[in-house]
């Protein structure tokens, strides 16, 4: 075979596939309710996952700062002078083996004014109503002992002279980072589950405009068509509805997070947390639309395939 004759094959193949594919968009636009409806039930299954997906994304962007989760805040007495302070850290230090950073009352006060958003009115007060703080962090805690040697230096703290209160706040960090790492468990479980069901959905869709193409088939497998030329404008049926599916999931996405951007907003605004509300992007959306189509051809190919093996159209017809 001359290279002319490859070109023009492919050539051929090229305009065939492209005809089917838009001829297939075509054949469920004319279509509209049904393809409404099933595009409606896509939608709406992809849109679950995905929906967990962002939230868990949104809840990892806040720095639970992992580094720091062994870190005991210790408010010490009001009047405590600044030798005594630097003399208890370094005490601290030596005996407990931990990293001590100090908080002056003055510098507690400047961090207070600017996270609150009072302003003016803490200039108010005729004297700092703020201790002084020590954060104590352990050095070179192992796992295992974590919660042991964080316990024991708390307990070590209070007994202290000039000590007023002992914080510890690794528990609910601790218990957050747990309730992430089940959230991306459930992201996986609910994706497999809703992807099954979305091949299942496509598959049935599809079965249902082979079984009513039947006659049309049959003609097609009597002039002698390819099983590949059969199946191709359902594959592309399949493909359609998947990509139709994952960009109306997209849009409820888009739609939902606008819907609760401004309580969200307000609510954050009152804590003094700047914290922005994340999408999928660009990247993930045309990830998300990718996986839907490719979802939809595997459906379609599923029961297109079933198809011809009922009806022995798989094996190509004997000559006698």
């Amino acid at each position: 075979m001359s290279l002319r004759q490859i070109r023009r094959k492919i050539r051929a193949w090229g305009r065939r596939q492209l005809y089917s594919f838009f001829s297939s968009l075509g054949t469920l636009l004319s279509h509209r309710l049904g393809t409404l409806m099933t595009i409606l039930v896509l939608g709406i299954a992809m849109v679950l996952p995905l929906g967990l997906y962002v939230s868990v994304k949104n809840l990892r962007a806040i720095d639970l700062e992992r580094e720091e989760w062994g870190t005991i805040t210790v408010f010490l007495q009001l009047g405590a002078g600044e030798e005594k302070v630097k003399t208890f850290a370094g005490r601290i230090g030596q005996e407990r083996n931990a990293d001590v950073v100090t908080v002056s009352p003055e510098q507690g006060m400047e961090e207070f004014s600017a996270v609150s958003g009072f302003g003016q009115a803490i200039d108010m007060f005729e004297e700092n109503p703020l201790p002084w703080v020590l954060q104590v962090t352990p050095r070179q805690v192992e796992n295992e002992k974590f919660e042991e040697t964080v316990a024991d230096l708390g307990a070590w703290l209070e007994g202290q002279d000039g000590v007023d209160l002992v914080q510890v706040d690794y528990k609910w960090l601790k218990r957050l980072a747990g309730l992430l790492e089940l959230g991306d468990a459930f992201v996986t479980v609910l994706t497999v589950m809703f992807s099954l069901a979305v091949v299942v959905v496509i598959a049935n869709t599809i079965r249902l405009d082979v079984a009513s193409r039947s006659d049309e088939i049959s003609v097609l497998n009597m002039v002698g068509a390819g099983n590949s030329f059969i199946r191709q404008p359902f594959l592309y049926s399949g493909f359609w509805y998947g990509l139709l599916g994952a960009f109306l999931a997209l849009l409820l996405l888009n739609l939902s997070m606008f819907y609760l951007q401004r309580p969200l907003t307000q609510l954050l605004d009152a804590y003094g947390n700047t914290f922005e509300v994340m999408g999928l992007g660009g990247r993930g959306s045309l990830l998300v639309l990718l996986a839907g189509g490719v979802l939809g051809f595997l459906g379609a190919w599923l029961s297109v395939r079933r198809y011809l093996r009922q009806f022995r159209l798989e094996d190509p017809p004997r000559r006698s």
